[in-house]
């Protein structure tokens, strides 16, 4: 009697396993990678074939003297901040902070028009955009 416990036993973990192998490998072909390698480097082939984008994040690539998104990527990945960079590249980093606060209250007002913030909100936040973006900018 325990020998035919233990036969259905193995049976039903064999069957388990086999199944467990199949399926993960069939789930690992659909997975999705969250990195920011993977991007990028779906984003320069674009670039590289000569196609213009005016995007928010070419302005900030202007505006620190970078001539493309893997440098950028990379220097902050190495640990710079915004002003690190800047400066090696030669920019003026206060265009950096003009730029990336003018984007900012642009979001904000764009928030206030949808109505997913109230006139009050929207003041405060104004009033938080400059230490938010030194903080940003500088890393403090």
């Amino acid at each position: 009697m325990n020998l035919s416990r233990n036969i259905k036993r193995v049976m039903i973990v064999g069957t388990m396993i086999v199944a467990m192998s199949i399926g993960g490998n069939s789930w690992a072909a659909k997975s999705v990678s969250a990195s920011p390698i993977a991007k990028l480097s779906a984003a320069v082939p674009a670039a590289a074939a000569g196609t213009v984008s005016t995007s928010k994040r070419d302005d900030l690539l202007g505006a620190l003297n970078q001539s493309s998104d893997e440098d950028f990527y990379y220097a902050l990945y190495e640990g710079q901040s915004l002003a690190d960079i800047a400066e090696g590249s030669g920019a003026d980093v206060s265009q950096v902070v003009q730029l990336q606060s003018e984007q900012l209250i642009a979001q904000l007002g764009e928030r206030l028009a949808s109505g997913s913030i109230t006139r009050e909100q929207y003041n405060d936040y104004i009033a938080e955009v400059p230490d938010i973006i030194r903080s940003s900018v500088y890393q403090l």
